[in-house]
Parts: structure tokens; sequence; C-alpha cells
């Protein structure tokens, strides 16, 4: 299969915005999405996301703003005459025509007669040569899935949109898919742009994830960034977990902030704070629940020196399997959740009991504490 992606290559997105009479849909936004690369826009239902892949396919017409494709404004273009393909939930795959002519249609409608070659290449790519004369009722959810990619990737696109595309799949079937996508995607080298609200999706197969809220960008990076590093109590409650602790700034040590809280002291890296830090300002100290070590309360002493620690009592426990999940009330913060690999379970963290609950700084975040720390937590849910 040959790499058809020509230079400039990607979308560039200016001053895009969609109302709809007084509602607006997706407020002016500028995004860049790099040739290549496999883009993910991720939010709850109602965010924008949807809407702003519509602008790009030229489903939906922009209130205002520009669509580049490479060098090329398609702004005003047609669906049709956008070097675009769109993949959806429903596959919309033709049930009369076998999985042959469902992934020749596109060649065959441009008036080409030998398609043998590039459909059966094409097939090969998603693993379902040995299925071209099956009619989709007789494949599985996942195949019809991979049968509407090849569909879409034959007629060579600079882009390839997928709204949702794994939303119809079972738990199981849609992790294969989110692997098996992301290698379709290494391998023809084509800008991929995936519509999802579903976190650990786009944390799989996304190199850059736009975490979207309410029609804007919250925040825009790589997997690992936005979950390590969130900028907003959005993002950082959307991406999994946080725990958040309202604290004062009393002094600063280097290039780290000491902060109060519930009498006691913690320590953040200034590099990962996002808020104002003028001394007796009001931070919200964020970690996330596999970051906290659980101690029992008799065993503080052995806790090593540096790590931040509060005191709490066990209030809940659930056994996952893989992990035990905490709840610990604390005077600094109730509700306080925390992940513990079950390697060498403690038989006296059970409900009641005191704890100290300690991490390593640099694991601290900090964000503006005028943020709801609950924003994100219902969508997420």
């Amino acid at each position: 299969m040959t790499n058809q992606t020509g230079p400039g290559g990607d979308v560039r997105l200016t001053g895009i915005a969609k109302t709809y009479g007084a509602f607006t849909a997706v407020h002016p936004l500028d995004l860049t999405v790099p040739q290549g690369s496999f883009f993910a826009l991720l939010g709850a239902s109602g965010c924008g996301k949807t809407t702003t892949l519509r602008m790009i396919a030229g489903l939906e017409e922009p209130s205002a703003g520009t669509v580049f494709l490479g060098d090329q404004d398609v702004t005003a273009l047609p669906p049709y005459k956008r070097p675009v393909n769109t993949v959806f939930q429903s596959y919309a795959l033709f049930p009369h025509l076998d999985i042959f002519e469902n992934v020749a249609f596109g060649l065959r409608r441009r008036g080409l007669k030998s398609v043998k070659k590039q459909v059966e290449e094409m097939l090969e790519l998603v693993q379902l040569g040995e299925q071209a004369r099956k009619k989709p009722h007789q494949l599985s959810g996942g195949q019809q899935q991979r049968v509407a990619v090849a569909r879409a990737l034959i007629n060579h696109p600079k882009v390839l949109l997928l709204d949702e595309p794994l939303g119809a799949l079972d738990l199981k079937l849609r992790r294969q898919m989110q692997l098996e996508l992301k290698r379709i995607q290494t391998e023809v080298g084509i800008t991929f742009i995936h519509v999802t609200h579903d976190q650990e999706e786009a944390m799989t197969m996304a190199d850059t994830v736009a975490v979207m809220n309410g029609g804007r960008v919250e925040q825009l990076g790589a997997p690992t960034d936005l979950y390590e590093n969130p900028r907003t109590t959005f993002v950082a409650n959307f991406l999994g977990t946080s725990n958040f602790i309202e604290a004062e700034v009393d002094s600063r040590s280097g290039e780290e902030i000491v902060l109060k809280a519930g009498g006691g002291k913690l320590v953040l890296p200034e590099a990962r704070c996002s808020a104002p830090t003028a001394t007796g300002g009001k931070v919200l100290v964020g970690v996330r629940p596999e970051k906290i070590s659980l101690s029992h309360a008799d065993d503080a002493g052995e806790i090593p020196e540096g790590r931040n620690r509060i005191t709490g009592r066990i209030a809940d426990s659930s056994f996952i399997g893989v992990s035990t999940q905490y709840v610990v009330d604390s005077p600094v913060c109730s509700d306080f959740e925390v992940y513990a690999q079950n390697i060498d379970r403690d038989p006296r963290l059970v409900p009641g009991a005191e704890v100290v609950l300690h991490w390593n700084p640099a694991h601290t975040f900090g964000l503006d504490a005028a943020q709801d720390a609950d924003a994100g937590v219902e969508e997420a849910a």
C-alpha cells in the first residue's frame, strides 16, 4: 500500500465557529492537526466535537472561520469535492452488495474499470481478504467496521474522519478495534481525526487529543501530558480521577512551592502549577489515586522523608481484582481516593483504620482554586 499523503495533508481550522440561533455549538476555535497523525476530539455529548468534525467534512456549514486541508481553503467546497472520507458509527454499508463491491464502490463511481488489485490490497490491509464475497450481514460488527474503513481509505483521502466509529461494539471488541485502527493508520500514514466520548479510547489510539467542553478546546496535547499535567479541573476529572486539596501558598524553596493545608505542609513543583503562586494565595493541589501509597498509622515512622503526606481514616474499600480502591476521609479532603495494586495487601487496611496517605511531590499538580473541583466529574460517569 503506497502512502498517498501529499505535502500539507494537515487540517487547519482558523476561527471556526458554529451557532444555531442563540445557541453556540462551537465557539471560535483555532486547531491544527499535524499531517499523518492520529488526532482525537474528546468530550461529553453536546461539547461540539461532532459539529467540528462535520464542518471539516463539509456536512455542516461554519458560521464563521475557515477550514484548510493542506494549503487549500475548502470552506466553500461541498463534501464530495473535499479530499476527506467519513466513517460513521452506523458503518452505512450497502446490504445488497458483497464486501468486495462495498469496498470497490468509490472506484467504480469514478468510472475505474480495473479495481481488483486495489480492492484486494485494501481488504488485506484490514485483514478481510477471505471475506470478500460475503454480504455485510454475514460479518461481525468489528468486521463491518473494518469494511467501512477500507471503503473510505480506497479513495486515498488526505484525511479520514471517524465519528464514534466503535460506539456500537461491545467492550472487548472495542479494545481490539482500537489497536486495529491504530495499526491501519500507522500503515497507511493518512491523517485520522477521531471523535469519541470515551477517554480510554482517545488515550489508547491518538497521538494528540483535544479535550472539548462547552464548544471550546479545554486542553490539547499528547495523552500522557494531558493525564499527568492537566491545566483545568475539567481535564483532570474527565481523564481519569483526581483528588483535590485546597491549600495556601506558604513559601518557596528553589523550584518548589511549599503549601499549607489543614495544619500540614505539601510540596508542589513550580513547573507543574498553572495557578498564580503569590504568598497567601489559594491553589487546588491535585494528585491521581494510583500515585498515592497508603500506610497504616502505626507504620507512619517508616515513611521516607520528603514525601507529601496527609492523615485520614478509611471510609470504604472495594476490591476490583487488579487493585483495591480506598476512599479515605481526611481533614483536608473528604472522599480522597487511593488505588493500591494488589501485591502485598495489608489486612489492617479496612474501613475505620487510621492511615497516612503519602506520595512523591513530583506527582503533584497545582490548579487555580477559583475553578470548580467537580467540573468534568458527571460528564465522565
